[in-house]
């Protein structure tokens, strides 16, 4: 993979900000996560909204603390 610059406004990095779930997310990830949104949206508009609503679920339990960690959950699943 090549990585690349490109030009935003102040404005829009700070919309792409609060589509992050966590501090260290790559803005990378955050841009495939709403492509993948609006792609699905397009296709598959029910699903689409479904799926809006569990990352919104989704992102308020990690902002609350409330989420497992994939090392604690090899260990639940005995892997």
């Amino acid at each position: 993979m090549s990585d690349t610059t490109i030009r935003i406004s102040g404005d829009t990095k700070s919309e792409l900000d609060t589509f992050k779930e966590y501090k260290n997310e790559s803005y990378d990830e955050v841009l495939r996560k709403v492509m993948y949104i609006a792609k699905t949206s397009k296709t598959q508009p029910k699903l689409s909204k479904e799926a809006i609503e569990q990352i919104e679920k989704a992102r308020k339990r990690i902002k609350k603390g409330q989420f497992v960690t994939a090392q604690e959950a090899k260990k639940r699943l005995g892997l």
